[in-house]
């Protein structure tokens, strides 16, 4: 049986969670000033989705910059912001986000530190340009003071037993023996149909892209927040790891799911793709040397790279 649990409705600096039904603007209002570690979401991209109204680009900026200014205002003077944005498409020509939300944060003062970029295999197919397959997260800091832990989100070596070859440390290992930096360029699975954390909700992102972040960009008890918090995604990272979660959303049916979301992962009966899962199993997707009747129809070279293609996956 599901033990309850304490979600408040409303910001509470002694509470942990919080789950607020309204406009973000509203909460932040009522948050103190730098008593947030972490803050990081994925705000609306003016696409005309079921949560947002189509407005001009113009407006749409101001809007941001709006719940922006707020965001700092709350943020501690270690902490860090991350906006996770897409691109905004104008009659198929395309404005990346993070490009025009920039000079907004520059111009508080705040500092980048990365720009990462998320990396997936799937979405929208286009047919008169390149079928987009990434989305950026911009990364701020208040001050050069932040706080950045790199060891709980180390990946495998890609050659764990290189070894100098020469000079005083010759014969010793030349990597880091808990593991190597991810690096700026993320490859997570978004979430679509077949992904274990699906809900109704249309550009849900993954809890293991939000736990690389609230991992390496915040300590435990320490508050993390989502302005825009959809179905309860970045909350259930920061509780995942004994942080302190909060955010805002507008739609009804999205702070439903968020909350029997949090619950069940508190009680540990929450399904999520586990992080540093291989993206793909090659054997489990039954590859083997069959191809597309259309690359049957391309000439022998094509063939040839093909196939040494599918050998090496499998």
């Amino acid at each position: 049986m599901l033990k309850k649990v304490d979600i408040s409705s409303d910001f509470d600096p002694l509470g942990n969670i919080v789950v607020y039904h309204g406009n973000c603007l509203d909460l932040l209002q009522k948050i103190p000033d730098k008593s947030i570690q972490l803050i990081v979401t994925s705000p609306p991209y003016n696409l005309g989705k079921e949560y947002e109204k189509r407005i001009v680009l113009d407006k749409y900026i101001e809007q941001q910059a709006e719940v922006i200014r707020e965001c700092v205002r709350t943020l501690s003077s270690r902490g860090n912001i991350c906006w996770q944005v897409g691109n905004y498409v104008n009659n198929g020509s395309i404005i990346p986000l993070d490009t025009i939300i920039y000079p907004i944060f520059k111009d508080l003062g705040l500092k980048m530190r990365n720009r990462i970029i998320w990396h997936f295999e799937h979405g929208l197919h286009c047919y008169k340009r390149f079928s987009g397959r990434y989305e950026t997260i911009i990364w701020f800091t208040k001050s050069d003071d932040y706080f950045f832990n790199l060891d709980p989100v180390r990946v495998p070596q890609k050659y764990p037993g290189k070894k100098y070859f020469k000079g005083p440390k010759v014969g010793r290992y030349s990597c880091n023996p808990n593991g190597k930096n991810p690096g700026d360029i993320w490859i997570i699975p978004n979430v679509k149909c077949n992904h274990v954390e699906k809900t109704i909700h249309p550009c849900q992102f993954p809890v293991e892209l939000i736990e690389r972040l609230v991992l390496s960009m915040s300590n435990e008890n320490d508050w993390v927040l989502d302005p825009f918090l959809g179905v309860g995604t970045t909350i259930i990272a920061a509780i995942k790891h004994n942080r302190k979660g909060a955010g805002a959303e507008v739609v009804k049916k999205y702070v439903d799911i968020a909350h029997k979301r949090i619950i069940k992962e508190i009680n540990g009966a929450l399904k999520t793709r586990p992080m540093y899962k291989p993206v793909f199993d090659p054997k489990k997707a039954g590859n083997s040397l069959t191809v597309a009747p259309w690359v049957k129809r391309k000439n022998t070279t094509q063939m040839k790279l093909l196939e040494k293609r599918v050998l090496y996956k499998t």
